[in-house]
């Protein structure tokens, strides 16, 4: 525990209004009593956040922690861990664990467990029984314990007319439902992008179009329900545009994008050999499929950045890529990337990201915004998006380590988070 702290040096920003100052942090018992410039350190201890940006603290809204069920793959411990060290002090966890999320105490166990950890973890529950698709969760009571969404991640919905229903209800129940986009029948059983690219390496291809359908539809059905869809995990040029011109007729869409999905094409499953640290689902798309994610960020077509961190064990991913399950960690690369692909570029601005990482996420899941004011509890992250490293194993918190990316330069490191009275912190 570290109750009391002087954050020392850095420049806070408010990702809701993009306006930055120079200022001293201090903070008691959890809370932030001072705010000013050269304040003095007493006998707390010092954070020197020199060169650094201070924010509210950041949200990842897509994550699987794989607790209960596949604690050999992450837990809620680990996975805040790495949360942490990726600079995160909240994150939604999907609920395909086993058994799934679709109780009052499944729910009750998750929000238990995460308690005492420094990370806040908010529940999103199942949005039929077992997600099995045939018969709606009961909804109003899992929001009652205090699932912030639903979703059968993992697993789309398929049926049309439970989808209708579960926006209806959570219409009602002021919730979102986030849906795997992918219509089955389309690309059973495929393992990559459907292309040049598959069609050179002989693999069972995924069609961008099983995506693409699949949002047509919900976005119809949000349209008539008047229900909060939220679209997980876009990867197709034409979902971004179906989903732009969705918000231009008022539909109650929002939308995100994965780090992986505008940082690699699917070129990357050849260039790597065919290793299954490049399989994920949906999958990585083209060039031209990254670029117009890139553009969907800038324009807020898609709201939020999220990494669909999910963790499988070195046995389950080292095996030929027909066999590997789909899905990569990313919790501790996130603003790598970010800084790397968006914000070095010119895609983003630094203020824009940050909210897309801190704003958004509790926006659209309808969770009070932490604030960097006198009184506040401190829930805060310290970053810069100049720094250039290269991402190693050695950074890597979660309990798997299932990543393309190590050995990649990126741009831009979280030094540090703080929140319910704890701190952790990179060397600098």
């Amino acid at each position: 525990m570290t109750p009391h702290l002087l954050i020392q040096g850095g420049t806070l920003i408010d990702p809701e209004t993009g306006r930055t100052q120079r200022a001293d942090i201090r903070i008691k018992h959890g809370q932030i009593t001072e705010i000013g410039l050269e304040l003095e350190a007493e006998e707390d201890p010092v954070l020197k956040a020199n060169g650094c940006m201070v924010s509210p603290g950041w949200m990842d809204m897509h994550v699987h922690l794989r607790e209960p069920g596949q604690e050999h793959k992450e837990t809620i411990e680990s996975g805040c861990r790495a949360a942490a060290f990726g600079g995160f002090t909240a994150v939604a966890c999907m609920p395909n664990t086993e058994p799934p999320l679709d109780t009052r105490e499944a729910v009750h166990s998750i929000i238990d467990r995460a308690s005492g950890l420094i990370v806040d973890v908010y529940p999103i529950a199942c949005v039929s029984r077992g997600r099995c698709g045939s018969e709606l969760s009961e909804m109003a009571e899992l929001a009652q314990s205090g699932a912030v969404a639903f979703s059968d991640d993992g697993n789309p919905v398929q049926n049309g007319g439970l989808m209708r229903r579960a926006l209806e209800y959570a219409r009602m129940l002021r919730r979102p439902v986030i849906n795997h986009m992918e219509d089955l029948a389309m690309g059973p059983k495929g393992h990559m992008n459907e292309g040049i690219v598959s069609t050179r390496l002989g693999l069972t291809p995924v069609p961008a179009l099983s995506e693409e359908s699949m949002i047509a539809r919900d976005l119809m059905l949000a349209e008539l329900t008047g229900g909060h869809l939220h679209v997980a995990h876009v990867s197709t040029a034409q979902g971004v545009s179906l989903i732009r011109q969705a918000k231009s007729r008022d539909v109650h869409v929002t939308a995100e994008a994965c780090t992986h999905h505008f940082s690699l094409t699917d070129e990357a499953v050849e260039v790597s050999g065919f290793s299954a640290q490049t399989k994920m689902h949906p999958p990585l798309r083209t060039a031209s499929d990254v670029a117009a994610i890139r553009n969907g960020l800038r324009d807020d077509t898609l709201d939020v950045i999220c990494t669909d961190h999910a963790p499988h064990a070195s046995f389950e991913k080292e095996v030929e890529f027909n066999t590997a399950p789909f899905g990569i960690i990313g919790l501790e690369t996130a603003w790598g990337l970010t800084g790397t692909h968006l914000i070095a570029p010119g895609v983003l601005t630094v203020a824009a990201a940050v909210h897309k990482l801190c704003v958004a996420p509790r926006q659209i899941l309808g969770i009070s915004m932490p604030k960097i004011r006198i009184g506040a509890s401190a829930n805060l992250t310290v970053f810069d998006a100049t720094t250039e490293w290269a991402f190693e194993a050695r950074h890597i918190y979660s309990k798997s380590r299932n990543t393309p990316f190590i050995g990649a330069r990126m741009t831009g490191k979280a030094w540090a988070v703080y929140n319910k009275g704890q701190l952790v912190k990179h060397a600098r």
